[in-house]
């Protein structure tokens, strides 16, 4: 594996900190401003669609795909330098860039798995930012770290599908502008255990389906990902050609949609890091207390030092991690996604939560990004499957090298 980025990957970093420097920063106290305005925390403000038109006039558009007929035809290993950079402000510049979750993990979904009539009326709006799009898996009245449990069911009748159950954690069903659920149920219960669940596609408007609340995070409306919804799916008639794939694929469909998803995630959580880092050292330049700057202090430059070793360490993993899902497939990769997504949140945790402490009171406020980005950092330890499981099964896997 080559270190340095090549000529494509290095012009594009370019343009897209410029972006990042021009046009996100200073957006982020707007975008504050015009969600308090609006009265609704999911409320989406015109500051973004401005920042869409901007970003794709500078061609940073769908990056996210590696397929050239859908996306930027860029591999993993190129696009993980970009989605570090979209981390330093993962409120925005990942919508900003059509490149947020879940919109990212459904359209790759779509896009491999989905049939011709699906990717026509779901997937190309999708890519061209149109609508958002929302992914159903969790339930509230099971253990969803065993994805296996879900007890949503989807019954043929007919030439229809019906669907019942009730789903929560439901990533951008609070958007506005979300017009289709892609839904995992048990469309045979008797099947092997990872042949019981089907994916199905449910446009919003759908009778039969009420939104009943949005999820807060760590109080947090998580606006920018769309949301978090729970659902209730009463009886909701869907055509039989809204299933995705064949029945009993469900499972299987969705482990394939959450290792990119995963790896996203932990190549934004390095950006996060980096700009707690950047606030870190800034504020202790800054403030002097007791008789000289915080940055003397050498508790301090322990939490500096520490940091960028952590940095740095989850960095290469996820650079490998990226080379492997390119050259020899995401199942090859993993382990190595399985290691990332225990230990990229756990790193970029550590260090925002050293730069909070620098900062004082300011570091829990509103006045710094630092509280969020905590707060997204902690959740994505639950995210796509909590660490607890990443860790047994990869303790599995390793002892199997063994026995």
């Amino acid at each position: 594996m080559e270190f340095a980025y090549d000529d494509r990957t290095v012009e594009l970093r370019q343009r897209l900190e410029a972006f990042l420097t021009e046009c996100v920063y200073p957006a982020e106290p707007v975008h504050h401003e015009q969600v308090l305005a609006a009265g609704d925390p999911w409320a989406r403000p015109p500051v973004m669609a401005e920042l869409k038109a901007q970003a794709r006039e500078r061609g940073l558009w769908n990056l996210f795909l590696p397929d050239a007929r859908y996306g930027a035809g860029l591999t993993n290993l190129q696009y993980a330098p970009l989605a570090e950079l979209t981390g330093r402000s993962p409120h925005l510049a990942p919508e900003a860039l059509n490149c947020a979750a879940p919109d990212t993990g459904n359209m790759e979904l779509l896009a491999e798995f989905g049939s011709e009539a699906q990717r026509k009326q779901w997937l190309m709006p999708l890519l061209a930012g149109e609508i958002r799009s929302a992914f159903c898996m969790t339930e509230p009245e099971v253990a969803s770290s065993d994805a296996t449990n879900i007890g949503t069911r989807i019954t043929r009748d007919g030439d229809h599908y019906v669907i019942n159950g009730r789903k929560w954690w439901s990533s951008g069903a609070m958007d506005p502008r979300c017009e289709i659920f892609i839904v995992m149920g048990k469309t045979d219960p008797d099947a092997d255990r990872h042949r019981q669940q089907s994916m199905i596609l449910v446009p919003r408007d759908t009778p039969g389906v009420t939104v009943r609340r949005g999820m807060r995070v760590f109080g947090y409306s998580d606006a920018p990902h769309g949301g978090h919804a729970e659902i209730d799916f009463s009886d909701v008639r869907v055509p039989a050609e809204n299933l995705v794939g064949e029945e009993g694929t469900g499972f299987a469909i969705a482990q394939a949609r959450l290792g990119p998803g995963r790896i996203h995630h932990c190549m934004r959580l390095v950006g996060m890091a980096e700009r707690a880092l950047e606030l870190l050292c800034r504020r202790v330049l800054d403030r002097v207390a007791f008789g000289r700057p915080l940055a003397e202090q050498g508790v301090v430059r322990e939490w500096i030092a520490e940091s960028r070793v952590r940095i740095e360490q989850a960095r290469l993993l996820v650079l490998k991690t990226a080379w492997l899902m390119d050259t020899v497939g995401n199942k090859g990769a993993h382990t190595e996604i399985q290691a990332i997504k225990i230990a990229t949140p756990l790193m970029a945790e550590w260090v925002i939560d050293k730069a909070i402490q620098a900062h004082g009171g300011a570091g829990v406020s509103q006045d710094t990004p630092l509280a969020e980005l905590w707060a997204a950092a902690r959740t994505l330890r639950l995210a796509d499957g909590p660490d607890e499981v990443h860790r047994a099964s990869l303790a599995r896997r390793e002892l199997r090298r063994w026995s």
